[in-house]
């Protein structure tokens, strides 16, 4: 399954750049995190729960930053396991452009899903996984710019 996307952020792509590392920050933009924490210079361990159509499961995995070209782009790679709900597993490159008013950050993800998930037909799963990046990018912006969500 692929995903792609691009997001217009407020903030330069040092400022991007820098938040992509803050565990505070990404724990605070990932939907159902509920744990995060730096593993390594690049590196990351999460526990994350979501429901996904009438699979809800508790993912932990790893995340791994590569081919790193400061503050532009980077390689992201990762895999989960949720139990008997199966397996997640997949990449996505990350490329930020510095454009008037701040940055602009485009994704291109593959993902490949195992067990309970992958029987969920891929209408469902490519839904559910468009709906979660766009949570993702709208509390990762927020985050940048110092807003509480639960304020507005």
């Amino acid at each position: 399954m692929e995903l792609n996307g691009t997001h217009d952020l407020s903030q330069p792509p040092e400022v991007v750049w820098a938040a992509l590392f803050e565990p505070e920050v990404l724990k605070a933009a990932i939907p159902g995190c509920e744990q995060l924490e730096k593993t390594g210079e690049s590196a990351f361990a999460a526990t994350v729960k979501l429901k996904i159509g009438p699979v809800s499961a508790r993912f932990k995995g790893d995340v791994e930053l590569s081919e790193m070209t400061p503050p532009h782009s980077c390689l992201l790679s990762g895999k989960g396991s949720g139990g008997i709900a199966g397996f997640a597993k997949g990449s996505a490159r990350v490329e930020l452009v510095a454009q008037e008013g701040g940055t602009r950050l485009t994704y291109v993800a593959d993902a490949a899903l195992g067990g309970k998930l992958a029987s969920l037909g891929s209408r469902l799963i490519q839904s559910s996984a468009n709906k979660l990046a766009q949570e993702f990018f709208t509390s990762f912006s927020a985050a940048l710019n110092g807003v509480d969500e639960n304020t507005e």
